[in-house]
């Protein structure tokens, strides 16, 4: 029996086509890349790992609840993965309830979100950039992030930077409940003289904010919003968790942890 675990953790959708294509690979290519440890799921919404359950009949762990699976399984070392882009408030939570339940386990170490040290943006850049060549360079490729109170917040402001200090003139990241907010991308954008938009998720699935919040029928939509602002929209709904790239980042990240052996 394996005595190593992985426990990846995702803040979870209720959307299964687009969990399908991005949690469920990043937990299997991680498998694959692991094959000597045991994978452990466990999401940090209380709110969706209810739904599912009530609606589907499906039961999600959460962390606390996977610890005590882990811990029942007899592992004694255990990688944490987070899915999370930004090491704010779900990260911290999350860190501190595995903490709480460490109890009995030798060795636990955290790899880092996706977005932590300084080469990660390149990283999320090039891949993101591999994927979206064709752009045109008069169309404005807009990238909607979800945004937090966290001053981890930050990320979405430096990413957007870097893509312009790489050359990306016609790429912006916006939050959807932060800053840069659709009122500032609209104002950035037009003052940029784009006329043309393209709109994607900068979130790992394409779930209920990129189904309604950015391409919905709502007249508060960034589609219908861009729209009514006067420019030529189209959405892309991908997930960045679709991309192989990004998976494997997340994958990097738990080997990074496993080799530093930082331990709580």
């Amino acid at each position: 029996m394996k005595k190593k675990a992985m426990l990846v953790v995702s803040f979870g959708t209720t959307h299964s086509d687009t969990r399908q294509k991005t949690i469920d690979m990043i937990e299997q290519n991680i498998a694959e890349a692991f094959p000597d440890y045991k994978i452990y799921r466990a999401w940090t919404s209380k709110m969706i790992i209810a739904k599912l359950a009530a609606r589907d009949g499906i039961i999600i762990d959460n962390v606390s609840e996977a610890m005590e699976r882990i811990k029942k399984d007899g592992i004694t070392e255990v990688v944490v993965q987070p899915t999370h882009i930004v090491n704010g408030i779900e990260n911290n939570a999350m860190v501190e309830d595995v903490k709480k339940n460490a109890n009995d386990i030798n060795s636990i170490v955290f790899g880092n979100p996706l977005l932590t040290e300084q080469e990660d943006y390149d990283r999320v850049i090039d891949i993101l950039m591999g994927e979206m060549d064709e752009i045109p360079a008069d169309t404005a490729l807009i990238f909607m992030g979800h945004g937090t109170t966290h001053h981890a917040n930050a990320t979405y402001c430096a990413l957007d930077y870097k893509f312009k200090d790489r050359g990306y003139k016609n790429v912006f990241v916006g939050t959807v409940e932060a800053y840069p907010s659709l009122e500032t991308l609209i104002k950035n954008v037009n003052a940029a003289g784009f006329t043309k938009v393209i709109i994607t998720p900068f979130l790992v699935v394409a779930g209920e904010h990129a189904k309604n919040d950015m391409s919905g029928d709502d007249e508060g939509s960034w589609r219908n919003r861009f729209e009514s602002s006067g420019f030529s929209v189209s959405c892309l709904v991908k997930g960045i968790g679709e991309y192989r790239g990004i998976r494997d980042m997340f994958a990097v990240h738990a080997l990074d942890a496993i080799l530093n052996k930082e331990q709580i």
